[in-house]
């Protein structure tokens, strides 16, 4: 089986990892938290970093901590995993969605002006699959109306945008270190600002509002997300080779885009825009109208061939839950839904090999000439 993603501990993580150990400080208590806030806030370019036990976690804890009131809206994008909307409903806010672009897949900016209303109070920028939005005019529209960029950047970290990191534009920034990401503490994540206020609410909320004077009484309603000190480990050392990971998830993406690029019946990422190389955080595919099988159907057959796969996200507008509560009834969204019915994934993970990605290109190119004389259906 080639995995759809796969970490690499190529560093100090076993090392680090033993320091916990013959200390005894395993739980969040330990130095290595602390080191690995300070130390990724500085590789983003932010004053503070809150590390926290999930990239959801982190959401959840950075929208609480904007102190949104019932019926504020905060503009997201469509097609996202569905931690996004779920902070913003936690918070009793009303997420507003904006379509993707058809080509960098990420939220069509140019839609964000006509969502703003008096109620609006942020914006949600979510970077999808290894390109970044273009934060340019979402710090612009920002600027003028007075609202709060959160900037949701799991899936772009090491990333950049006009030679900026991203997270570092948000005025709240979250990320995730699930085990699929450019750097992994298995779960995990981090919340950074550069604001005291924030973060010192970010602080509270991961921890229970434990109060700072007298213990057990609590004036607010937080969560237990704290990051334990070896997660905290391993992303220290993870961190410690995060350009080395870059250059790979990179060389994956032109070695897939090579050997792809022949094939009328797919359309591939872009390599780039006129504000961000992509870093190929993923390697997705969209089918074209010519591959007569579904999606799901070309992920089955490939992990019949032990191909690992995931289909793209499947849009807000559609989710059951979501519905339920009286959100995005009768809302269509073309382009994300349509990705949504086309688009999926294959393997980038960090340990491939270039026979691995040739042998994942072959038995594409395969399907796809099965599917074209009805072989699969």
């Amino acid at each position: 089986m080639i995995p759809v993603s796969e970490p690499l501990f190529s560093g100090n993580e076993k090392k680090y990892l033993a320091e916990c150990i013959d200390s005894g400080w395993i739980s969040s208590e330990g130095p290595f938290v602390k080191r690995f806030e300070k130390d990724f806030a500085a590789y983003i370019g932010k004053s503070y970093g809150i590390a926290v036990a999930n990239g959801s976690a982190a959401l959840d804890v950075a929208v609480a901590a904007l102190k949104l009131q019932p019926g504020d809206e905060v503009i997201m994008p469509v097609f996202t995993i569905i931690s996004c909307a779920l902070s913003i409903v936690k918070a009793g806010a009303v997420p507003v969605l904006v379509d993707a672009e058809p080509d960098t897949w990420n939220m069509d900016v140019s839609q964000i002006r006509a969502k703003i209303t008096s109620k609006t109070k942020a914006i949600m920028a979510v970077h999808i699959y290894g390109l970044p939005v273009n934060m340019k005019p979402v710090m612009e529209l920002a600027e003028a109306y007075g609202l709060i960029v959160i900037e949701d950047t799991a899936e772009a970290i090491g990333q950049t945008c006009m030679a900026r990191k991203c997270g570092s534009f948000g005025r709240i920034s979250c990320f995730s270190f699930y085990a699929n990401k450019n750097i992994t503490t298995g779960e995990g994540g981090m919340i950074l600002t550069d604001d005291p206020v924030l973060a010192d609410r970010c602080q509270s909320f991961r921890n229970l509002c434990f109060p700072k004077k007298r213990t057990y009484i609590h004036e607010e309603m937080g969560w237990n997300y704290r990051m334990t000190n070896l997660q905290a480990a391993i992303g220290c050392a993870q961190l410690e080779k995060i350009e080395e990971h870059l250059q790979i998830k990179r060389r994956v993406g032109l070695k897939y885009q090579e050997l792809l690029s022949d094939s009328k019946d797919l359309i591939l990422p872009l390599d780039s825009t006129e504000y961000a190389c992509n870093l190929y955080w993923i390697f997705g595919i969209v089918l074209k109208d010519s591959v007569k099988v579904t999606n799901e159907a070309f992920c089955a057959r490939l992990r019949e061939h032990g191909i690992g796969t995931r289909l793209f996200f499947s849009p807000m507008n559609v989710q059951p839950v979501l519905q339920k509560a009286g959100l995005f009834r009768g809302e269509k969204y073309p382009v994300s839904e349509m990705l949504a019915q086309r688009g999926f994934y294959i393997p980038t993970g960090l340990p491939i090999s270039d026979g691995q990605i040739e042998e994942v290109t072959s038995i594409i190119k395969q399907i796809i000439f099965e599917s074209k004389c009805h072989r699969i259906s």
